[in-house]
């Protein structure tokens, strides 16, 4: 009986670290996709100087694409810049990652459990609980 005890009281501890730990394994997909689709539209751009689709030329932002449980998509785009969103559905509900022309990283999005963002994001890419800028 003690040991089903010790065993309970471990996991209750352990189990959210755990998933706290697994949680921001998930993030790196956001920022890892935000930073590929950065190096293709700057590509894009030396090829048609415009990020928007040109003739039969196509926009890496023409279509959203999605890694992980993260839809990753363009809802600023304009011939000479554009603003990069990844958005976060099931276990990573609540995080929103964004990235512009100007390689301009931002949190505007976070879950209530791990704070609050200020207004205008944080300037950087929060990675763990409780993070800051």
């Amino acid at each position: 009986m003690i040991t089903v005890a010790v065993i309970a009281i471990l996991t209750a501890l352990a189990l959210p670290s755990y998933q706290d730990y697994v949680l921001r394994g998930r993030l790196v997909d956001a920022t890892t996709a935000l930073s590929s689709l950065r190096a293709r539209m700057e590509q894009y751009y030396q090829d048609n100087r415009t990020y928007q689709s040109v003739g039969t030329f196509v926009s890496p932002c023409a279509n959203s694409s999605t890694a992980g449980t993260f839809t990753v998509s363009c809802p600023t785009l304009g011939n000479a810049s554009y603003v990069l969103q990844a958005t976060g559905a099931g276990t990573t509900a609540g995080f929103v990652f964004t990235m512009n022309n100007n390689g301009t990283q931002a949190t505007t999005g976070l879950p209530a459990a791990w704070g609050t963002v200020p207004e205008g994001g944080y300037a950087c890419w929060i990675g763990k609980k409780g993070g800051t800028c």
